[in-house]
């Protein structure tokens, strides 16, 4: 008989944003010019797809994954990859209505990050490129 690991409340706890201390909001919200560029408008985004974008990349090598609600990130967080993007941090609550939008994007951010996933059946985890094992 297996039991479980967590409970229901504390997977959905898992699955979502925790709170974001002043350090990890300058450390990992502080995009640089080079990711504004990756979310440029001359590629074709509307404004709300670049914060989503944006706040997906800000957000992966913070956590180590992206949550599905790209819109329930911290207020502060959104305030500020939002304000580098000159739009309001508002629109975030329109991005990524369709499942598919958020996944597409996730996977352009993790190219951009160079991250590599683990392939399937393996126990190791999502690793950035070249950050190596210690094997």
């Amino acid at each position: 008989m297996s039991e479980k690991m967590f409970s229901e409340e504390q997977l959905e706890q898992l699955r979502s944003f925790p709170e974001i201390s002043a350090d990890e909001l300058i450390r990992y919200f502080t995009p640089t010019s080079a990711d504004v560029a990756f979310v440029d408008p001359g590629r074709g985004r509307r404004s709300v797809d670049q914060l989503g974008m944006l706040v997906q990349l800000c957000t992966l090598p913070w956590l180590g994954f992206v949550p599905d609600d790209v819109a329930s990130a911290p207020p502060a967080a959104v305030a500020r990859v939002a304000e580098r993007l000159g739009v309001s941090p508002a629109a975030l609550s329109l991005y990524g209505h369709r499942a598919q939008t958020r996944s597409d994007h996730l996977g352009q951010v993790a190219k951009y990050l160079e991250w590599q996933t683990a392939p399937a059946g393996s126990r190791a985890g999502t690793v950035p490129a070249g950050s190596g094992d210690g094997a």
